[in-house]
């Protein structure tokens, strides 16, 4: 559990640096801005209010990339996040995530068991 929420924070660090360097790179933003409009995006709130420079175009084609990434990051790290949780409880329950033709081979090997265990007892 500790694991997963470590990978978790260090995923959405290095996210968030990432988006704090393009924006200063590309925004020619300070580093509070920077970090401002990274964490805007990478929580989903959407981005802040344009900068006023003379060209926008870089900046806003990092922030749509970085925007579809954050995204992308988000979906992946909730899933990090819960799948102990999910294995516990399935395993609490004793249940298992099989495919239909899993149980067809499972009947055929019991079938195939029976028919030695029958050949040997005589």
């Amino acid at each position: 559990m500790f694991r997963s929420l470590g990978i978790a924070v260090g995923m959405i660090g290095l996210a968030l640096f990432i988006g704090m360097w393009g924006y200063h790179h590309f925004g020619r933003f300070g580093w509070t801005d920077s970090f401002y409009n990274a964490s805007m995006i990478l929580s989903g709130e959407g981005p802040a209010a344009d900068p006023k420079i003379a060209d926008v175009q870089p900046l806003h084609l990092f922030a749509g990339f970085y925007a579809l990434f954050s995204g992308v990051t988000f979906i992946t790290m909730v899933g990090v996040l819960l799948a102990p949780a999910i294995q516990r409880f399935l395993h609490r329950f004793h249940l298992e995530i099989v495919a239909p033709e899993m149980i067809e081979m499972s009947h055929e090997a019991d079938a195939a068991a029976a028919a030695r265990s029958e050949a040997n007892a005589s």
